[in-house]
């Protein structure tokens, strides 16, 4: 059912872009296909049923009463306990993907030259299956989460879709003036355009871009709670990594199932022993990683 309704969103949001004519920009390589269709494949073929099934029989397992025992709690307290146990652990986990450590298995989802549906799930295989929030859903869903973790999940995918889009949908918001107040709220509490697109930005040098922040997935609030939101109502003009404009894209197989498959870059942090390009030289890798 979740498969049905996601499918239906997204391809929503495809016929807006193509409607809309900003398609054409992409200029996608067949490297940028390949990674975003096996990846979205991947996902919900693989992870999100691997992490669920696993924690299943982990719970089954473990705690065998405990199966549905919050069955009873109220749809809104589900809803808060998903946002904090998976939305917000999200957040830290995409925060801690712009560190060193992890900066490779979340580097993909940055190397896209462009806004689209079709990036939202570009990542490297790994960095799903390690994500924390994947696996605590599934303890929630043992735990009798069930029917609210579905509506849950389609609220939050309309959303995270909807920020990635080439479609701006937030755009009107800022334009129309009796609109603002709408569009303080709305950017202050979830993800849009505006501010997940600055997220992307291939530099912050225009006052835009803001790569070290604006983690949040769903709820924006993350970011303005912890530090690190950057509202400016403006759209970078370029999104991607300086460092694969200077030394060519990384092959598609290798951004998705690093460390399993390696760079032959030498400035590259998916090689083993690669170094990050020097300060004097176009440093993105560096900057995103940092």
């Amino acid at each position: 059912m979740q498969n049905i309704v996601l499918a239906t969103i997204i391809l929503t949001f495809a016929v807006l872009e193509v409607a809309s004519g900003r398609h054409r920009n992409f200029h996608a390589t067949a490297d940028d296909t390949r990674l975003e269709l096996f990846m979205f494949i991947a996902l919900i073929a693989i992870s999100q049923p691997l992490a669920f099934m696993l924690t299943g029989k982990l719970c089954a397992w473990l705690m065998p009463d405990q199966r549905g025992a919050w069955s009873s709690l109220p749809w809104w307290a589900m809803t808060a306990i998903l946002l904090v146990g998976d939305d917000m652990t999200q957040y830290w986990w995409h925060r801690v993907s712009h560190t060193p450590l992890l900066w490779p298995l979340h580097r993909a989802h940055h190397t896209a030259h462009y806004m689209s549906i079709r990036i939202t799930y570009r990542n490297n295989f790994f960095y799903y299956l390690m994500m924390p929030g994947l696996w605590i859903s599934g303890v929630l869903v043992y735990l009798g989460f069930g029917t609210v973790y579905l509506v849950y999940i389609v609220v939050k995918l309309t959303v995270i879709l909807g920020a990635h889009s080439a479609v701006r949908w937030d755009e009107p918001l800022y334009r129309i003036r009796w609109l603002h107040p709408l569009a303080w709220v709305l950017e202050r509490t979830i993800s849009t355009p505006a501010t997940h697109w600055a997220h992307h930005a291939l530099t912050n040098d225009d006052g835009i871009g803001h790569y070290k922040g604006n983690f949040g997935n769903l709820l924006f609030v993350w970011d303005m709670v912890f530090g690190t939101a950057k509202i400016t109502r403006r759209y970078p003009a370029k999104v991607g990594l300086q460092d694969d404009l200077v030394f060519g894209k990384e092959r598609w197989f290798v951004e998705m199932f690093y460390p399993l498959f390696q760079s032959r870059r030498q400035h590259s942090v998916l090689a083993r022993g690669g170094r990050v390009h020097a300060p004097s030289e176009v440093d993105a890798d560096g900057a995103k990683a940092c």
